[in-house]
């Protein structure tokens, strides 16, 4: 199994918790829509980041492939105009 986890801060100007209740909404109904995605989670963070993904894939192959898969693709264009900073780890358990 491999997590992966990013910690994200948004533009200035950009309400936090409608951002996060709207990227919420387009990422986490993914799961058992992308062959490989167990489960994925967003959440409002704090002490300097905005929200934070928190995921979990059945292989590295599995978080590759989500990371073209045309269903995430598709919900990221209606929200990746409101992220600024991105930093992501990836681990296999």
């Amino acid at each position: 199994m491999v997590k992966h986890i990013v910690l994200y801060t948004l533009k200035p100007g950009v309400q936090k918790e409608e951002a996060v209740k709207l990227i919420a909404s387009c990422l986490e109904p993914l799961v058992g829509q992308i062959p490989g995605l167990l489960h994925l989670e967003i959440r409002q963070a704090y002490n300097g980041m905005d929200y934070a993904l928190y995921s979990e894939f059945e292989s590295r192959q599995a978080l590759s492939g989500y990371a073209v898969h045309p269903l995430h693709l598709a919900a990221k264009e209606k929200f990746f105009h409101l992220l600024d900073t991105r930093v992501a780890a990836d681990y296999e358990v």
